[in-house]
């Protein structure tokens, strides 16, 4: 098993700097068992190669890529502590009992009994941060979940969920890659280091022209592909880890191939000026849309 690094906060909390995403594996919105057995191989290959990170949610098939997780971890020889596992609770599920009830079913599909670190998958307008809040709190102190954290939060949100909470949120799961840069030019990355919190970015790669002339010649430089030169500009930043989802073994080589090198910070720079970054808005399921800057 490969080393992965982890990167840690000052107040304590500490995360592989890759993980491994679910997202459709198992079905997409309901659960789909005809690719299961390929699932639960890609899933298993992963972590023995050292992605011992693996993110999920309820939401993802229904709840079947928890079950997925659960079976792959299963004789591999490695401890449970070992893992690292990311969950999330769905928006629909954000009021007090919900949550309750939404980790515990959790908790019966992974087949475990604590989750590292649970998120807040997606925001619901007409559910305060308050009464979510207070809920994973317990949970916390119950040891149901070691760590809390939010996903595809503002700074607005983000700080009212930390006014709200007695545990530190420690993590803000975002879209965020050499493209999509919309975290960077309003202010919430910053805002982020400043209060120890990590960002996970998600679909690093996703949307990416790997062709263009800069991260040619770096790959060349680095003796990389173009897609590590991605991930690892993103993992050579402060407060900054990613997961990605490689069901294909060439692409897990591949992945596993960012780590254990860094980009010169000139470098660095470079590709964060010189690369066409594009703002744009996350597309929410009921037609909306949602920024990072301003709530819409």
């Amino acid at each position: 098993m490969s080393d992965v690094p982890w990167k840690s906060l000052k107040n304590g909390f500490a995360i592989p700097v890759l993980g491994q995403g679910t997202w459709r594996m198992g079905g997409v919105d309901t659960p789909d068992t005809a690719n299961d057995d390929a699932d639960i191989a890609a899933i298993r290959r992963g972590i023995a190669t050292g992605l011992c990170h693996i993110d999920t949610a309820e939401m993802y098939a229904g709840g079947h890529a928890e079950e997925l997780v659960g079976i792959a971890m299963k004789g591999q020889g490695i401890g449970r502590a070992d893992y690292f596992l990311t969950d999330k609770v769905w928006k629909t599920h954000l009021r007090y009992d919900d949550v309750l009830r939404s980790a515990e079913a959790s908790l019966k599909r992974l087949g475990t009994d604590y989750i590292d670190l649970y998120l807040i998958h997606q925001v619901n307008p007409d559910v305060p941060e308050e009464e979510t809040i207070r809920a994973m709190n317990r949970l916390k102190r119950e040891g149901v979940i070691r760590h809390i954290g939010v996903s595809n939060f503002s700074e607005e949100r983000l700080k009212r969920a930390q006014a709200a909470s007695d545990a530190p949120i420690v993590a803000n799961q975002l879209h965020y890659n050499l493209r999509i840069r919309e975290i960077e030019q309003c202010g919430l990355l910053d805002y982020c280091r400043s209060q120890g919190i990590m960002v996970i970015a998600w679909r690093p790669l996703r949307g990416l022209d790997l062709t263009l002339p800069l991260i040619v010649a770096l790959a060349e430089k680095y003796g990389k592909t173009p897609s590590q030169i991605a991930l690892n500009w993103l993992l050579c930043q402060e407060n900054v880890v990613t997961i990605t989802k490689a069901a294909n073994p060439l692409h897990l080589a591949e992945n596993m191939g960012a780590l254990g090198w860094a980009l010169e910070k000139e470098d660095a720079e470079r590709l964060r000026r010189e690369y066409p970054a594009k703002r744009e808005f996350y597309p929410l399921k009921n037609g909306g849309r949602s920024s990072w800057c301003h709530e819409c």
